[in-house]
């Protein structure tokens, strides 16, 4: 049993020795030919190379099959948003300018008032007697003028004289202009037509000169009031047609009827005022709008949001075929993100998108395009 063992072992040794250290020996021994087991590898490996002569030529592998879109660059209307407050387009407090007590009575806040009409009337007190003085001067200082002319004309009187009665005449008169604009300040009027935002004076109120009669606001047309940062002011020009949506839903259309040349010193933004019609007063002043003004189209693409991807540098862009069908990275920046898709400029006017596979190849590699078609 033991001779048996060492005998297999013997065996094996003599058997690794000549496969390690003989084999060329091994192979003459056989009959194998190693330049026509060479020649058959090579037939082999031929046979299975599928590869374009063009890309054998450069040393490449097989086309890499994608999927592609051919893209039309479209005019996309640009807008730049903006967010702010509605603003009544006249606001003011009546105030008085004369001294006296109420004796209308009060029109209650919310009512409408036209240009002109009555909003408190102050009692005149001596102000007729006033008046009616101021004119009996104005008539005694005229005639004692008329005198002195005649006096000067026969000599009996001096050219000084002359000028003083005619210096009394003008006193009179400012004295009498006086009079009468204290009685026209007693009837306190609307500037123009608006709502009451408060109730006038009350009726028996002592008014001092500055003291406020009423408030009176303008809301037919309404201002919508946004900021502009520094980096889009300049693509908002005046009289651009604007629209904007109000927090409750409802939208109006306007245009743009000021744009503030200077900046805020706290924020860096400037004023942009946009009016809108307001005919039934649904627009309050106060409330919060979203603005959007049109500013100046470009050229865009739609592209799936899928079909963007980044570099190695992070950069965002797609990946689209060239004219030699290579693959090409193009940087990209979104305007608009719509349901549709992604709106994207930096493409050329015409462009072929990769939009399936574009994450299994990189710039320069070889690839066979299959195109969808668009769907409009």
């Amino acid at each position: 049993m033991r001779i048996a063992s060492i005998i297999t072992a013997l065996l094996v040794v003599t058997g690794i020795y000549f496969f390690v250290f003989e084999r060329d020996a091994v192979k003459d021994f056989a009959g194998t030919d190693p330049a026509a087991e060479q020649a058959g590898g090579e037939t082999a490996e031929t046979q299975v190379d599928a590869t374009p002569p063009a890309a054998r030529e450069k040393g490449e592998t097989a086309a890499i099959k994608v999927v592609a879109r051919h893209s039309v660059a479209r005019e996309l209307d640009s807008a730049v948003v903006l967010r702010g407050e509605t603003e009544a387009a006249r606001s003011i407090q009546v105030a008085a300018e004369t001294s006296g007590r109420v004796i209308s009575t009060p029109l209650r806040k919310g009512a409408y008032v036209d240009e002109g009409q009555m909003l408190c009337e102050l009692d005149a007190g001596t102000r007729s007697a006033s008046l009616a003085q101021a004119r009996a001067a104005v008539k005694e200082a005229e005639v004692a003028l008329a005198n002195a002319r005649k006096l000067s004309e026969g000599g009996y009187a001096s050219e000084t004289a002359v000028l003083s009665a005619e210096a009394a005449v003008e006193a009179a008169r400012a004295a009498q202009a006086q009079a009468e604009n204290e009685i026209e300040n007693l009837t306190i009027t609307a500037p123009f037509a608006g709502l009451l935002e408060s109730d006038t004076a009350e009726l028996g109120q002592l008014m001092q000169p500055g003291s406020v009669c009423a408030t009176v606001i303008q809301l037919d047309p309404i201002k919508l009031v946004g900021f502009a940062p520094e980096a889009e002011v300049d693509r908002i020009e005046v009289g651009t047609l604007a629209g904007a949506q109000l927090i409750s839903g409802q939208e109006v259309t306007g245009r743009v009827t000021f744009l503030s040349r200077s900046a805020d010193p706290a924020t860096r933004t400037f004023r942009v005022e946009v009016e809108v019609p307001n005919p039934d007063f649904a627009i309050r002043d106060g409330q919060t709008v979203e603005m959007a003004v049109r500013s100046e189209g470009k050229l865009a693409h739609l592209v799936a949001q899928s079909t963007l991807t980044l570099d190695d540098e992070g950069a965002l862009g797609v990946r689209i075929v060239d004219a030699d069908n290579r693959v090409a990275f193009v940087p990209v920046s979104v305007v608009r993100d719509t349901r549709e898709g992604v709106w994207v400029t930096g493409l050329p006017e015409e462009v072929d998108v990769i939009t399936v596979g574009q994450e299994y190849v990189r710039s320069g590699v070889l690839v066979e395009p299959h195109f969808e078609e668009i769907s409009q």
